[in-house]
């Protein structure tokens, strides 16, 4: 039984974990590199002296005792993102969406003073989130306002857009929508949908909310499929950049469509998850053979996402047999 299912899989094109190490993080991914994308704060640095848009930067905590002028630091900014600076799965994240008096107002409402915020943070310093457990610096930055056309699909959080990148070239990508499961976060394993994006259009598919193929959101019933992502070629063009920037093979981009800003870079993942074929019912090794393949090299970016958007096209696809489409550890 165990081996049909990993042949199907295989015949479905699915990218297992262990194939992902083996070969495509391990051999398009320099280990010298990784403190570029591990590491927040780097990766904002980088992309802003490469001219590419990300929140912007409020304040740094690096030590304890610049805590105690915290309060202060933030006085003038009514609302802000609290972020690990090598944090993972989306860990030890605060948002501030405003004030009440002397309060800290919380995406879900609830009402934190100085104290709290300063404890969280002094946890931040000491690695909880972080990657290895190894102390770590907080960021405060710009909160994202998401573009209103994922009001009806997303609760409370800001959703953002993750794109596999592979020798800079966009192969698959999808949304991830906060739901109450997941506390307003866009984080699959926390309970985020994840629905899948035609990359020729930028239109969603269908989705997959727990390891369950879904069309509906949970929480608000609306119907995740046929959503035009607005500036689509715009997020296209940014995460393929992100192969200059980090110069990292295989990437996961994730960005955010902010309403004022428009296309902001959150962060880049060397070790991006595999569920992003469950969202869009089609496995990877395709569209990573077809780039690999390729014997004629990439001019400019322009060229690398016109190749995207035509050759992984829904259309161009064959979709995986109902039923069948789960990923195994192959």
């Amino acid at each position: 039984m165990l081996i049909n299912r990993i042949r199907r899989l295989k015949a479905q094109g699915v990218l297992g974990i262990n194939r992902r190490n083996a070969w495509y993080t391990r051999w398009h991914n320099q280990r010298r590199y990784y403190p570029l994308v591990d590491d927040k704060l780097k990766t904002k640095e980088i992309a802003l002296r490469a001219g590419l848009s990300v929140p912007p930067l409020y304040h740094v905590i690096s030590s304890e005792h610049q805590i105690r002028h915290l309060e202060e630091k933030l006085a003038r900014f009514a609302d802000f993102a609290v972020k690990p600076s090598r944090g993972a799965g989306g860990k030890g994240i605060v948002v501030v969406t405003g004030r009440s008096h002397h309060l800290y107002r919380l995406t879900d409402d609830a009402l934190i003073d100085q104290s709290e915020l300063n404890y969280h943070v002094a946890n931040v310093l000491s690695g909880m989130y972080s990657l290895g457990g190894h102390r770590d610096r907080v960021i405060f930055e710009y909160r994202v306002r998401f573009d209103p056309v994922f009001k009806a699909i997303s609760y409370q959080g800001v959703p953002d857009i993750r794109i596999i990148v592979f020798r800079g070239v966009p192969v698959m990508a999808m949304v991830r929508l906060p739901t109450r499961m997941s506390g307003g976060k866009a984080n699959l394993h926390q309970g985020a949908v994840g629905a899948g994006v035609d990359l020729s259009t930028g239109r969603t598919l269908g989705g997959v909310w727990r390891d369950l193929s879904i069309a509906d959101h949970p929480d608000t019933g609306e119907s995740i499929q046929g959503v035009l992502i607005p500036g689509w070629r715009s997020l296209l063009h940014l995460a393929a950049g992100c192969y200059e920037l980090t110069r990292l093979g295989y990437i996961g981009v994730d960005l955010v469509l902010d309403k004022d800003k428009g296309p902001l870079i959150l962060e880049v993942n060397a070790r991006p998850g595999l569920n992003i074929q469950i969202a869009n019912s089609a496995g990877l090794l395709p569209r990573l053979n077809a780039v690999e393949t390729r014997t004629t090299p990439f001019k400019n970016i322009d060229e690398r996402i016109a190749f995207a958007m035509e050759h992984f096209s829904v259309k161009n696809e064959a979709p995986a047999q109902s039923g069948t489409f789960a990923i195994g550890n192959i």
